[in-house]
C-alpha cells in the first residue's frame, strides 16, 4: 500500500496519483487499486471522468457494499474507489474502524494488487496522520515553486517514522 501525499494543496498528488495507479496498472503481474482517501477535495473520480453514483461516501454510511463502489475506468488491472463528495469531520471518519478494517482487507484480499491511497495534503488537515500507520510506505509530491522549504521540513518532522518510498517533485 502507497499512500501519496503532498505537504499542500496544488502540488498535483492526485494527477501523480492517477499516473502511478495507470503505470503499475500496465504491468501483466499486478493490479492496481486507487483510493481517493482525500475527503475534503476529492477530485479522482472527476480527473478520471467517472460518473459512478456509488462511492466511499456511501460505504461510509453503511448504504453499500465494497463490490458496489469499486469502479473500473476501461483500463486493464486498474479499479478505483472514487469519493464523489467531501466529508465532513474527515479525520474523524477516516480514524473509524470501518477504514481500517478497510484498509486490512484491500491489502490481503490480492497478492499481486497495489493499493495506491490518495490522500489531503499532511500540513492543511491530521488525515493523513491518522492513516500512515496502515501504509507500507509513502510517495511525497512537492510542487515546484508551490511548496517552501519549511513546508518540506514540517512534512519530514511529521513523516519521520514512515517508510519514504521517495519523492516525486511536480
Amino acid at each position: 500500500t502507497i499512500a501519496v501525499i503532498s505537504p499542500t494543496a496544488a502540488s498535483g498528488k492526485t494527477v501523480i496519483s492517477i499516473n502511478l495507479a495507470i503505470s503499475i496498472a500496465q504491468s501483466p503481474q499486478k493490479t492496481a487499486l486507487l483510493v481517493d482517501f482525500d475527503m475534503r477535495k476529492p477530485r479522482v473520480a472527476q480527473y478520471l471522468g467517472l460518473k459512478h453514483k456509488k462511492s466511499m461516501n456511501d460505504f461510509l454510511k453503511n448504504q453499500e457494499d465494497l463490490s458496489e463502489i469499486i469502479v473500473n475506468p476501461s483500463i486493464q488491472r486498474l479499479t478505483i474507489i472514487p469519493t464523489n463528495k467531501p466529508v465532513n469531520k474527515s479525520s474523524e471518519t477516516l480514524s473509524l474502524s470501518k477504514v481500517k478494517n478497510l484498509i486490512v482487507e484491500l491489502k490481503e484480499r490480492y497478492e499481486s494488487r497495489v493499493v495506491i491511497f490518495d490522500l489531503p495534503p499532511i500540513l492543511h488537515a491530521d488525515d493523513a496522520m491518522v492513516l500512515l500507520p496502515h501504509v507500507d510506505c509513502v510517495l511525497l509530491v512537492l510542487g515546484d515553486g508551490a511548496d517552501t522549504e519549511a513546508d518540506l521540513k514540517q512534512t519530514m518532522r511529521l513523516l519521520d517514522k514512515s517508510n519514504i518510498l521517495g519523492v516525486v517533485v511536480n
